[in-house]
């Protein structure tokens, strides 16, 4: 049997000025290293037909499948904050879409494919470490309830990328929504193509927005839907100490979606200035600024979309920055409602915010663990006489005057300790991809071709918030001299 993929091409079909037809460079011997099956199965496609040589072949871009209309996409961004009017795919190739069994239409992406027009000298290749890193982060984002893209497959090429030096050479999978980005409207609106801005518009109101089609304002309301949606995913990274790296306005997706894992990290102890990503110098993607710069990425949005607005610019600037005036409160409203759960709180009242941003500080001092800090209070909600928490405290006796006001706060509600456990722990992960196990998996595969370890890690990381006491080592935060102090993009 051949592998069929139901392709339904949407994206294909707009003006070519939107991206440029460009197929796969072939390479000469793939191997498949990882299948997400049940990904597979939910796309619609035939995993053990993707596991054959025929199909590593169709995942390394080797082969075309039948139905497929590549194409390498169109975007300009904002880099770190420099504005550049062409950047594009250059090294990803858009082989299709199809209906996943929920009706969603998806995205089927190669990504370290071969060069493209918009590879500005690059080879369009990606190393075996980021491919793995994408893979092991993306899915663990799924597996912790966070929209992003996600992974179908990884394949070796059999051939090497030079980029520091000689690295085995692979390809992802990639899996989205869309790949739509504030970036790709802003390639049309630096050239003042108001038709082909209406023209995207119109396709995403219809793919990620369909009940705003009757919309009285539908520009307007897609406008206020990309705000609501970019701060509640926002909140989301913060509640599991994620740092995405590279918030630039072409890593911005419309459809809500973390997407472009690079130099991501999770942090291990809390620190609100914590910075990973070895091309972020000067801190702008910090943690903590995270919520910022979304809004500073949306106002970029609200640029482009201002001509959809009316003939009256003033007018139209003045409802821009009433609908990117929600982006504070609905950020603040879901990261709170967050925080509150990730302490066991099932109502809000006067105070809970200080009483969440004491421990915050508390943590920072002490150099508390973000994920193990949240988890293991869980355990005191059902235990008082537990200790995990107190001992990631440098200082124990902040912890204690803190739990105190902490277990006089809970008493005030009727919930029993068994049902406050038990919410804590669905919100509070037990394992996340920490960056010293990710480095570690890297490493094996690299140096040593040994996928076991990256197997192993993908299978603790599918039940994050389950106890997995086989595994608890994976829990543990890095000791000293395992410590990753950068992560890098790859490209």
């Amino acid at each position: 049997m051949t592998v069929h993929f139901p392709f339904q091409n949407s994206y294909s079909a707009l003006p070519d000025s939107f991206f440029a037809r460009v197929a796969p460079t072939p390479v000469s011997a793939p191997r498949l290293i990882k299948l997400n099956r049940p990904l597979a199965v939910q796309l619609g496609l035939d995993p053990d037909l993707l596991e054959t040589p025929e199909g590593a072949e169709i995942l390394a871009g080797k082969t075309v499948p039948a139905g497929a209309d590549p194409i390498a996409m169109a975007y300009a961004g904002h880099q770190f904050g420099h504005f550049v009017p062409q950047l594009g795919d250059g090294r990803a190739i858009l082989l299709g879409e199809v209906i996943d069994r929920d009706g969603i239409r998806r995205d089927i992406q190669l990504k370290g494919s071969g060069p493209t027009p918009f590879s500005r000298r690059g080879d369009g290749r990606a190393a075996l470490g980021p491919v793995l890193r994408e893979y092991i982060v993306s899915e663990a984002m799924y597996a912790l309830g966070i929209p992003t893209t996600r992974s179908l497959a990884a394949v070796v090429t059999g051939e090497h990328v030079i980029r520091e030096t000689a690295l085995p050479g692979a390809v992802l999978t990639r899996v989205a929504a869309s790949h739509i980005r504030v970036g790709t409207f802003q390639f049309f609106a630096v050239r003042r193509d108001t038709d082909a801005i209406r023209r995207l518009a119109d396709h995403v109101i219809a793919r990620h927005y369909p009940d705003l089609l009757r919309a009285e304002r539908p520009y307007h309301a897609l406008l206020a839907g990309v705000v609501a949606r970019q701060a509640d995913l926002v909140a989301r990274w913060l509640l599991v100490g994620f740092i995405h790296g590279v918030m630039n306005t072409d890593n911005s997706s419309i459809s809500g979606e973390t997407i472009d894992y690079g130099p991501c990290a999770f942090m291990d102890a809390y620190n609100p200035a914590q910075v990973f990503s070895s091309i972020d110098e000067m801190g702008r993607y910090a943690y903590a600024n995270q919520p910022r710069i979304a809004l500073w990425n949306l106002t970029r949005l609200a640029e482009c979309l201002l001509p959809l607005f009316g003939e009256e610019q003033e007018k139209a600037i003045e409802q821009a920055q009433e609908i990117l005036g929600a982006f504070p409160d609905s950020f603040s409203d879901a990261y709170q409602a967050g925080l509150r759960k990730k302490i066991g709180l099932f109502t809000e009242r006067d105070g809970d915010e200080t009483l969440i941003q004491d421990l915050l500080d508390a943590m920072a001092k002490n150099g508390a663990d973000f994920t193990l800090t949240f988890r293991k209070l869980g355990d005191a909600a059902g235990d008082p006489a537990a200790d995990d928490a107190r001992a990631q405290f440098m200082d124990p006796a902040a912890f204690d005057e803190w739990a105190k006001r902490w277990h006089e706060r809970i008493a005030l509600e009727p919930q029993s300790a068994a049902e406050r456990q038990a919410a804590m722990y669905a919100v509070n992960p037990a394992f996340i991809p920490r960056n010293h196990r990710v480095e570690a998996v890297i490493q094996a595969a690299v140096n040593n071709d040994d996928y076991a370890p990256f197997e192993e890690l993908v299978k603790v990381l599918a039940k994050p918030y389950e106890d997995q006491p086989e595994y608890a080592a994976y829990q543990d935060p890095p000791l000293p001299d395992q410590r990753v102090l950068q992560t890098f993009c790859g490209t």
